[in-house]
C-alpha cells in the first residue's frame, strides 16, 4: 500500500521539494518513505508535542515544503505560474497561501503548527491531493484572475 502512495504525483513532488532542498546531497540515498517519515505522526505522538513553545525551524520547513509541493502540481497541471506564502508565529498559529496572479487557489489557516502532521501516508497524499484539485478547480473557474 505504501508504494501506490509514494507514487502519487503529489507525493513524488513533496519528495523533489525535500530533495531540493538537499545542497551537501544527505537524502541522495535516502529513501522515499525515509524522507516522508517526518510528516507521519500518531495522535498520542502530537499529544506529546507542546504547542506552548515556538514552532521549531524544521517543522516550518515541513510547512513549507507541503505546501510548495500543492504549489508544484497545480502550476504542473494548469500551466499557471504558482506562489507560496507560509506565516507561521511563534505560537503555532498563520496561514499558508498558494496564489496565481491576484487569485488565491489554495488558502489553510494553520493552528499549533508545532504538531503538523498526518496520521499515515495515505492521508498525506489524500490531503495534498485535495488541495490540489481544490486550487486548479479555482483556477478552472476564474482564469482571468489568475492571470491579472
Amino acid at each position: 500500500m505504501i508504494t501506490d502512495v509514494t507514487n502519487s504525483t503529489f507525493v513524488q513532488a513533496l519528495v523533489s521539494q525535500i530533495r531540493a532542498q538537499d545542497p551537501y546531497g544527505v537524502y541522495r540515498s535516502w529513501s522515499d518513505e525515509l524522507l516522508l517519515k517526518p510528516y507521519i505522526l500518531s495522535k498520542e505522538e502530537k499529544r506529546k508535542i507542546p504547542v506552548d513553545t515556538p514552532v521549531d525551524p524544521v517543522t516550518k520547513g515541513r510547512i513549507t515544503y507541503f505546501y510548495g509541493a500543492i504549489a508544484r502540481e497545480i502550476e504542473r497541471q494548469t500551466g499557471k505560474l504558482m506562489q507560496v506564502v507560509i506565516n507561521v508565529n511563534e505560537e503555532g498559529f498563520g496561514w499558508a497561501l498558494v496564489f496565481s496572479g491576484k487569485l488565491l487557489a489554495v488558502t489553510r489557516t494553520l493552528r499549533d503548527a508545532q504538531r503538523f502532521g498526518f496520521t499515515s501516508l495515505e492521508q498525506l497524499a489524500q490531503e495534498g491531493e485535495k488541495a490540489v484539485q481544490a486550487g486548479i478547480a479555482l483556477i478552472q473557474k476564474f482564469p482571468e484572475v489568475a492571470e491579472a
